[in-house]
Parts: structure tokens; C-alpha cells; sequence
């Protein structure tokens, strides 16, 4: 069977290993995170909790986290990752270790994760996406002012890099866009590296949020997302699973498919799932996510397991 690394120990990992053990690709987890790593010589490093090595100290990659190599000091148990770690230090490190392809590579996750930068470049290939204006901080007020005034309030402000929907905040006037600026500089000043820029963008009221999947270059699904009625009643707007909001599987109509379809495209990444916005005879890209999460396989196109292992086993032939 082909050996496959996923990096995640999430939902994606329990929802795809027995499907894709089905159709012949043996899934373990590769712990890339909160554990020790060997770098150097043939010995397996050491983790926490579950990272530990195995009782003749060399340990293995997979339920506990470890890192195996063969003779050559090269990786003898996986054939190929899915998806890059989020992490980008440990995901080097472990990647110069495995030498594998991965589904989705450093490359697809630096680009997707750059939320400006995939607005530029989708706006460029004449896809349609939110006002959109980036900040790179720390700027003077009358910077700000000058970014916004184009702008109608009210005024979504959201970090670049962040996922989930951390962070992101909607702006009433020019001094509510000021004292979210205020906390954003406090939390730069305190990191010593990392991204410092965020956007504004225009606020879509009632817009329906939905998470398309595409998979080698073609849709393979995709869910609504949704807050309850009462949270909507309570004045909450920001549709993240992970703040309450329901995922419920969707049949997009063409146009939002070849929408998703040509988002992938024109980035260039195999497996991504792109977050639409449809509101007011608008249907516009809000942001990528080159590490989606696999929701349950209901909720989307009944081939879609036969597309992501044909394009696992095209990504292992790969040099």
C-alpha cells in the first residue's frame, strides 16, 4: 500500500484513513508539533506525550510521533505527506528528514495563508473578491484613515495570517477602527517575529458563507456555513465552525463551482478549499485554506475519495 504522512491528528485524520485505505493508501499520523525532533544521525528523536520513542530508543513516525530512517539515513516508511505542516520551522526540519512530496507543499500553504496576497493575485486573474486594502503596521492614524476612506462603514478588520476567524472584528466608524488598531499594535509590539499586517475589507451584511472544496483542479463539494438563529438574533455575524457556526453539506450551483475551480488555478494548489461569499447577486472569493479540514463524506461529491487518492498517488510519483 502507499504510505502516506498526514500531519494533522484532527477530524481530517479520523474521516480519511478508512476510506482511504479502501482504495490502497495506508494513513498514519506524523506528529510535527509539541514534541522533540532529531535532526541529525540516524536516531529517532524523543517527544512529549505521544512523541515518545519506541523501547530501543529509535521510535517511529506515526501514532508516536517520532521520526524513522533507514541506513542512508533517509526515510524508509512514508511515501508522501499530506498536507505541509502549519508550522513552518518544524515542517523544514521534517521535511529535510522524510524527502517525500507532500499534497500541498510549503509553497501552497505560505501562499494560501497570505490572505492579501491571494486577494492580489485572484483580483489580478479578474476573479471577483471583497474591497480589500492591507495595512502593514505600525502606521500613524491619518495612514489609516487615508486606507478606510474609500470605504462605507461598517468595516471588517482582520490579521493577515490567522485562521479560524481569530481575530477578525468589524469596524462601526473611524474610532472604532482606531481602538482595534490600538490592540493590534499591543499584540505586534509583543511579537518578535511573525506577520504585523492586517486588512480592511468591506462588510457584506447577510452574506452566505460557504466552503468549497476543490481537488486536483476540480470542485468536489462543499458546506454552508452557519450560525444558529439565535446567536444570528444576537447580533454575531462571523460564520467559523469553531465558534459555533453548523457545516451543512450544499449543491453549489456552475457558477460558484467554476468559481472555486478557477480560484485553485490561479494559485496553483492541488487540494484547497475556498471560502465564498454570496450576498446581494454577489458571489466573491473571501479567503483560501491550503490545509482544510475533511468534513464528513456526505457533505460532499460522491467521488470525492477516488479524486483525493488519485491525487495522492499522482503527488507520490514526484520527484
Amino acid at each position: 500500500m502507499l504510505r502516506l504522512a498526514v500531519t494533522t491528528d484532527a477530524e481530517t485524520l479520523d474521516r480519511i484513513r478508512a476510506p482511504l485505505a479502501e482504495r490502497g493508501i495506508a494513513v498514519e499520523h506524523l506528529r510535527a508539533k509539541e514534541r522533540a525532533i532529531s535532526v541529525s544521525g540516524d536516531v529517532a528523536g524523543t517527544g512529549g506525550a505521544d512523541g515518545a520513542g519506541g523501547a530501543d530508543g529509535t521510535g517511529t513516525v506515526g501514532t508516536d510521533g517520532a521520526v524513522a530512517h533507514g541506513a542512508d539515513g533517509t526515510d524508509d516508511r512514508f511515501d508522501v505527506g499530506f498536507v505541509y505542516p502549519s508550522r513552518l520551522m518544524e515542517g523544514g526540519a521534517i521535511d529535510a528528514r522524510l524527502s517525500i512530496p507532500w499534497v500541498n507543499g510549503r509553497d501552497a500553504v505560505v501562499t494560501s495563508r497570505n490572505k492579501a496576497g491571494v486577494i492580489a493575485a485572484l483580483d489580478r486573474a479578474g476573479l471577483p473578491v471583497p474591497r480589500t486594502t492591507m495595512v502593514s503596521n505600525p502606521v500613524a492614524d491619518d495612514v489609516v484613515a487615508d486606507a478606510v476612506a474609500d470605504f462605507s462603514f461598517p468595516v471588517v478588520v482582520k490579521p493577515n495570517s490567522a485562521t479560524r476567524g481569530i481575530g477578525v472584528a468589524k469596524a462601526a466608524d473611524l474610532d472604532s477602527l482606531f481602538g482595534i488598531v490600538d490592540y493590534l499594535n499591543l499584540a505586534h509590539d509583543y511579537r518578535a517575529t511573525g506577520d504585523k499586517s492586517y486588512l480592511i475589507q468591506e462588510f457584506l451584511p447577510d452574506a452566505r458563507d460557504y466552503r468549497a472544496m476543490v481537488v486536483d483542479g476540480t470542485y468536489a463539494g462543499a458546506v454552508q456555513r452557519e450560525l444558529p438563529a439565535g446567536a444570528l438574533a444576537a447580533g454575531r455575524w462571523k460564520h467559523n465552525v469553531h465558534r459555533g457556526a453548523d457545516a451543512r453539506g450544499v449543491d453549489l450551483d456552475d457558477d460558484a463551482r467554476e468559481l472555486a475551480e478557477r480560484t485553485a488555478a490561479a494559485l496553483g494548489i492541488d487540494y484547497l478549499g475556498v471560502d465564498l461569499l454570496a450576498t446581494d447577486g454577489r458571489l466573491l472569493v473571501n479567503e483560501t485554506n491550503a490545509r482544510p479540514t475533511v468534513d464528513a463524506a456526505t457533505k460532499y461529491e460522491p467521488g470525492f475519495y477516488d479524486r483525493l487518492a488519485g491525487l495522492i498517488e499522482r503527488v507520490s510519483t514526484q520527484e
